[in-house]
This record gives structure tokens, C-alpha cells and sequence, in this order.
């Protein structure tokens, strides 16, 4: 059978070309798509950097790769291992990493929408307290005790007596199945 494709082989210098060559050829073409693919690709991403480099600048609104939505204060783009100084709401800065800006937010991307509005009276039926009322007592009410007092700390005295007892009611409750 060997020789019958040996036969046609030498009869057809095309199917001799391409037995010999055709794998490099193949691998060649791939090589080649491949780097053509990785320029095209990197170009991109270059030109996708620049325009955020053009758009990072002090008063642009940005999103951090951490979630969260600031304005920029102070950045250089010159030095990105300097921190940027971010402001998250009305005098509270953070200093982050310059790369940790993900991208500039357009404006249009967090405006609110039509139908995210709340209805005037669903708005007033909300009841927000003032700053005074808000504390610890009415926070969490179920607490039952003092969160403004100093926690108690227990003595190395009580904790030996909180363990032995601890230890008791367990070996009764072993003693005892049915408890």
C-alpha cells in the first residue's frame, strides 16, 4: 500500500512539494497570524492607555478597581508610583495607588435614570433622624446593656471559675443522657 502512495507522490510534484513542506508551511502561516494578532492587540490596548492617561486628570470622576466612585484631586501621570489623592464625598480624601484608578467614569454612566426616581411621596413617608438621635442605645436596643461603658475584662481568677463551671455542667450533662 506504501508504494502506491510513494507511486503517486513521485508522479505529482505538487503532493512531493507538500509532503515535505507542508507541516512548516502550516506552522509558518500560524506564527505569522499569531504576531499579526498580538500588534493588533497591543496597539489597541496602547491606545485604550492613552485615552485614559488624557482623561485622568484633577476633577475627573473615576472608578476604583475596588468599587468605589470618586473625583480626582491630585494625580501625576508622569510618576505613577505617587499615590493620586482621591475624594470620595465632601472632605474625605483617600491616597491610593495611581494604577488603582480602573477607568473615568463619563458622566452619563451613573446620572440617574428616569425610572430609577422615587416617588415624592415614598421619599416623605422616609423618616430620617437627626445626627443626635443616632446612638449606640438605638442602634442595637437588644443589647440590653451600656454600649458606651468600658467593656468588662474578665480576671484570670474569673475565667478559671467560668471554665471549671463551664466543665461541671458539661460532665453532669454526660452523667446525666437524658438531661
Amino acid at each position: 500500500m506504501s508504494s502506491v502512495f510513494a507511486a503517486a507522490a513521485t508522479s505529482n510534484p505538487i503532493g512531493t512539494f507538500f509532503s515535505q513542506y507542508g507541516l512548516i508551511i502550516i506552522l509558518a502561516v500560524l506564527l505569522i497570524f499569531m504576531f499579526w494578532s498580538s500588534r493588533r492587540r497591543q496597539a489597541k490596548q496602547k491606545l485604550e492607555q492613552e485615552a485614559k492617561a488624557r482623561q485622568t486628570v484633577p476633577g475627573a470622576e473615576v472608578l476604583l478597581q475596588g468599587g468605589l466612585y470618586g473625583t480626582i484631586v491630585s494625580y501625576n501621570p508622569d510618576n505613577l508610583d505617587e499615590p493620586a489623592i482621591i475624594e470620595l464625598t465632601d472632605g474625605v480624601h483617600i491616597r491610593v495607588h495611581s494604577q488603582a484608578i480602573l477607568r473615568v467614569v463619563t458622566p452619563t454612566e451613573f446620572e440617574a435614570h428616569e425610572h430609577d426616581a422615587v416617588d415624592a411621596d415614598a421619599e416623605a413617608a422616609i423618616e430620617i433622624p437627626d445626627h443626635e438621635q443616632i446612638t449606640p442605645e438605638a442602634i442595637a436596643p437588644e443589647l440590653g446593656r451600656d454600649t458606651a461603658a468600658e467593656p468588662h475584662v474578665e480576671t484570670p481568677e474569673e475565667t478559671a471559675a467560668r471554665l471549671a463551671d463551664e466543665q461541671r455542667k458539661a460532665d453532669e450533662k454526660k452523667d446525666d443522657p437524658e438531661a
